[in-house]
């Protein structure tokens, strides 16, 4: 069960961690070279602002964005601002997800996210969640996979199992950090392979930050995700 308001709490936290490390930055720093491919940090901040938005519009009825191609254009458009700019709008745009959020409402309502997707509504704080850590580790400014709340490493753990269990390219996988296990890829009664590691690198692999070399492999290779 999802506790949104856990999670609109984290994600306040969150975002409090990630504009406090930001703020130490400087106008230079928003045009170098992010760890995502062909991003900025001046992306990933203008990102995250729209994707609060986009999470807002969600809530609300609407679609996150008006097409792939606006979405694309509007975090291009962006990128380039100064830091402060920067600052304000992943600010504003923060607390303008925070008061939609707050609004009371039925959390076990559909609804529609990027792509058709769909899900109940208590799951987009904990997404949003997501969205705020993982970026801020794809900043490139010293906040790593191994930095982030144990609990949100093992939930994020589980749900990207989820969502790769069932694929039919993906081999039935047995994931495990000594304590914990989870289950992915295609349907078996037993998966042939097991794959251990450390919570931030099974994170890191699931999430496609990490190539799966801190890993321990048996039964088969590892296998190939595809791109989320």
């Amino acid at each position: 069960m999802m506790d949104h308001a856990h999670d609109l709490a984290s994600v306040r936290d969150a975002t409090d961690r990630l504009l406090s490390a930001v703020g130490e930055l400087d106008n230079a720093s928003v045009t170098k070279q992010s760890r995502l491919p062909g991003w900025t940090v001046g992306h990933v901040l203008a990102h995250l602002a729209r994707n609060a938005d986009a999470l807002v519009n969600a809530l609300e009825g609407r679609p996150m964005y008006a097409g792939a191609e606006a979405r694309d254009a509007d975090i291009e458009r962006d990128a380039p601002r100064p830091l402060a700019a920067h600052l304000d709008d992943v600010r504003e745009s923060a607390a303008r997800f925070q008061r939609a959020a707050a609004v009371p409402a039925d959390w076990s309502r559909t609804v529609v996210l990027r792509n058709g997707v769909t899900d109940a509504a208590s799951t987009v704080p904990f997404r949003r969640w997501a969205e705020v850590a993982l970026h801020h580790v794809d900043l490139g400014i010293g906040h790593e996979l191994e930095d982030l709340p144990a609990e949100f490493t093992e939930r994020e753990t589980g749900f990207l199992a989820d969502r790769f269990a069932g694929h039919p390219e993906v081999a039935p996988t047995r994931l495990t950090d000594g304590t914990r296990a989870w289950r992915t890829g295609r349907e078996a009664q037993e998966p042939g392979i097991t794959v251990t590691g450390a919570p931030a690198d099974l994170l890191g692999w699931l999430s496609g930050r990490r190539d799966g070399s801190g890993l321990t492999v048996t039964g088969g290779p590892l296998p190939a995700l595809p791109p989320l």
